[in-house]
């Protein structure tokens, strides 16, 4: 759906032929002609029917329901399972003699949806995978840019501390530890690290002008526009940082605000 159509049809494919193949069902072990091609036949249609649903019906829905949601995914994945089921039971009537009635109709479905449960769960989490990295691709291209050449300062409240004044793009999260913050940042391709006399809640509102500064976690702050990649479901994310350099945790309370962040 949010994927390319042809690789979530082939994915399809390939899960009906395998499980077809090797637990052999719905009188596939009795069958005396060539079970690979019969289990080939039934991947195939599935093939064919994820396609013709993905460019027929979800493409153009895509287009009107702006954003596609992970439940308007989760919905037409859904359907195509059923039309799945609907085509292969017409499959398996002509193959072996299944009687044409209500009944036999929903026992084919039915298990289609059991064996569409496998597709659907890597479907779904595939393409929220890549709604997340595309929101976040489109969050860091709108804000690098307008925070070029951003100096910001996070004071420190020992007597004679120094402040640290630093570009806002090199910024990368910052961790509480006990009295002190340790402020976390690139230096040209590495990690450096900066240990200061404060609380996160001063550093929040030192850096409260800067909307790509998000607090990820009681003990974690982090620039948003250092995100290189996000791993996760709604129990919590691991954000990795600087193309590697560092990881952080966005823990579950968190997390509606992140997602409100790249919506």
């Amino acid at each position: 759906m949010n994927g390319s159509p042809t690789k979530e049809a082939l994915l399809a494919f390939l899960i009906v032929f395998l499980i077809l193949f090797l637990l052999q069902p719905f009188g596939i072990s009795e069958y005396e002609g060539s079970r690979f091609l019969i289990c080939l036949a039934f991947g195939l249609v599935t093939f064919v029917c994820s396609m013709a649903m993905d460019f027929f019906i979800a493409l153009p829905l895509q287009k009107r329901a702006k954003p596609w949601r992970i439940w308007h995914q989760a919905l037409a994945v859904f359907v195509e399972i059923l039309i799945i089921g609907l085509c292969n039971f017409l499959l398996a009537s002509l193959v072996f003699n299944y009687p044409l009635d209500w009944a036999s109709c929903l026992e084919m479905v039915y298990w289609t949806i059991i064996i569409g449960l496998v597709y659907a769960g890597l479907s779904t989490t595939f393409s929220y995978q890549k709604y997340l990295r595309g929101q976040l691709d489109a969050l860091l291209d709108k804000t690098t840019i307008q925070q070029e050449g951003i100096i910001a300062t996070i004071h420190d409240n020992r007597v004679r501390g120094n402040d640290l004044h630093i570009p806002l793009n090199d910024l990368l999260y910052i961790e509480a530890q006990k009295n002190n913050v340790a402020v976390y940042y690139k230096d040209g391709n590495k990690l450096a690290r900066k240990e200061i006399l404060s609380t996160l809640a001063s550093v929040l509102s030192d850096l409260e002008d800067y909307q790509n500064v998000f607090q990820c976690h009681r003990s974690f702050v982090v620039n948003l526009n250092n995100i290189s990649s996000a791993k996760g479901n709604s129990n919590g994310y691991i954000l990795e940082l600087g193309g590697g350099l560092a990881a952080v945790p966005v823990s579950r309370s968190y997390v509606p605000t992140l997602k409100s962040f790249i919506a």
